[in-house]
């Protein structure tokens, strides 16, 4: 591919470089090409994702509307397969295409290649061995020579759904400025409150002005809501609003229900890109190396951990307490506990344990009082729900669908005032709860820089026709990854690799596993790590992957 000229006419003000003429990517690929072009891909219908529940039943609310999503696959030699996302000409085949805005951009003009290769892929597993399969590769993200949306056609929205988390804005108003400033877009819609806004006319205009300080402040400045979610009457909406570009921020529930909404946009025939930016704080979400604002949280639950640590230093016995969020995940206790080093004891929802008898907690506790005379437990929410569930009843459901957890800060917290209570030790307990403050604070200058990175990356995505995508970043590298790809199972801390092995040598804790516990967690990780690879991995889907370079059913 031909780079753009990068010479400038004043050492004052770069002058945009002249246009360049460049065919379609497809032109350039022969019939047999191993990547060929998304128009030459037929779809099929996905597998099933393993795990308990069919899609549809893990969806809830969006009811008949979760038809199983549709897989393009293309494959290569040396075992490459390509996992591609849709495209709008995938419906619709005679859209014309434009040159991109960027190439007349001053700002990049100083770029030595603005756009991505046709060609470009990320391997999701870094590490291979030399005879082994070459794995699963996402489609890269970046800008592309041609785009399917003129500037000035281009009418986007963008809606926040979920709970709380750290870059919200940052990401909202990357998004504002990215379709401003690179693709020169000026009609961008703010859909209020969640999904249920796009039918209850909640919405404000976004423009890089009104969106200019808003990453300095915590929460979102969209609102936000669980729930809520009714395909018919929010692509009624987009449809009636002229909407063709929809950014969907949200956990995998709102991934999931961003899916609906592409399938009956592609069923309805409309030129609309449906795109997602993945947003948990917990870091569960599959395949992407980190979530935004995960850094930003391990960083503040440091502050929590530190008063702990003075409180509990401070007294006779001193125990302090800390619950973190983490609902099915650990990953907020887990690297909190391994950046922090002054605590003694962290529980995740992925290692069980238990109270009494040699090797439990109690015991360990009793050990760390007698030699240091404090010590600091760390607790994610969804740890010992087990345990709980033996004494306390259930609290059902959120409109979201996830599990009402039970407080396992206070639960662990009592439990230990009673143990200590009957063994006749006085004790100093500190509980500490800094869940909805680290929810609520602004991105850190790390999480900052991702979220600009990924807001970027979905923008070229949409301009570019893409749809029915989420954007993520994979070895380091932005990448396109199907919705269903990071829906179909949530990501959860390895208790049997060297990463929990380092925490257990930093705490000195016991393990708290019998070798049944172990085996039983190798062989969910071996069985998860299949479906995560894909295709390749799955003889269930391998069986379908034809020698004419994609899926058939």
């Amino acid at each position: 591919m031909a780079s753009p000229a990068t010479s400038v006419s004043s050492p004052s003000r770069p002058s945009a470089p002249k246009p360049i003429d460049v065919p379609n990517p497809r032109d350039h690929l022969p019939h047999h090409h191993h990547l060929q072009d998304r128009r030459d891909t037929p779809r099929v219908r996905a597998r099933e994702p393993e795990g308990e529940g069919t899609l549809g039943e893990r969806t809830g609310a969006m009811g008949d509307a979760t038809a199983r999503p549709e897989v393009k696959l293309v494959t290569g030699d040396g075992g490459y397969v390509l996992e591609d996302v849709p495209h709008v000409s995938d419906y619709l085949p005679d859209l014309p295409t434009y040159p991109n805005p960027l190439q007349d951009n001053p700002a990049y003009s100083v770029v030595k290649q603005y756009f991505v290769n046709p060609d470009d892929t990320v391997c999701q597993k870094a590490i291979v061995h030399k005879n082994g399969p070459r794995g699963n590769h996402f489609r890269r993200a970046g800008p592309r020579q041609r785009v399917y949306f003129q500037s000035d056609e281009v009418h986007a929205c963008i809606v926040t759904c979920g709970g709380l988390c750290p870059g919200l804005n940052t990401v909202i108003r990357e998004i504002v400025c990215g379709l401003s400033d690179m693709y020169g877009v000026t009609r961008v819609l703010g859909i209020q409150g969640g999904y249920r806004g796009f039918y209850a006319c909640n919405t404000i205009d976004l423009t890089p002005k009104s969106v200019n300080d808003i990453h300095k402040k915590g929460g979102t400045v969209l609102g936000t809501s669980r729930g809520g979610h009714d395909t018919t009457k929010i692509v009624d909406s987009i449809q009636d609003r002229g909407i063709n570009q929809v950014y969907v921020i949200g956990g995998d529930g709102t991934q999931r229900g961003a899916g609906v909404i592409f399938e009956e946009v592609r069923r309805r025939g409309l030129k609309v890109a449906v795109a997602g930016i993945p947003k948990t704080i917990d870091n569960d979400i599959p395949v992407i190396d980190r979530s935004f604002g995960f850094d930003t949280a391990v960083e503040e639950a440091q502050r929590a951990i530190n008063a702990a640590h003075v409180e509990a230093g401070s007294a006779d016995n001193g125990i302090g307490v800390v619950k973190l969020m983490g609902r099915y995940s650990g990953f907020i206790a887990h690297y909190a506990t391994l950046a922090s080093r002054d605590v003694d004891c962290c529980l995740i929802p992925e290692s069980p344990f238990y109270l009494e008898g040699e090797g439990g907690l109690f015991r360990y506790i009793e050990k760390r009082l007698k030699e240091n005379g404090h010590m600091v437990i760390v607790v994610a929410e969804g740890a010992g729900q087990k345990l709980i569930a033996e004494t306390m009843q259930s609290m059902g459901k959120d409109a979201s669908g996830n599990a009402m957890l039970l407080d396992v800060g206070l639960w662990l917290s009592q439990k230990i005032k009673e143990h200590f209570k009957k063994i006749k030790t006085t004790i100093n307990l500190k509980y500490i709860d800094p869940t909805y403050m680290i929810r609520a604070i602004p991105s850190n200058a790390s999480d900052n820089v991702y979220c600009t990175l990924l807001a970027h990356s979905v923008v070229h995505g949409a301009m570019a026709g893409y749809t029915g995508f989420t954007v993520g970043q994979v070895n380091g590298r932005h990448c396109y990854i199907p919705f269903y790809r990071i829906t179909e199972k949530q990501n959860k801390v390895s208790i049997t690799d060297r990463m929990w092995a380092r925490l257990l040598s930093s705490t000195n804790q016991p393990s708290f596993l019998s070798k049944k516990d172990v085996e039983e967690a190798r062989m969910e990780e071996e069985r998860t790590s299949k479906l995560f690879d894909g295709p390749p991995s799955n003889p269930k889907t391998e069986d379908k992957v034809a020698s004419n370079g994609y899926a058939v059913k």
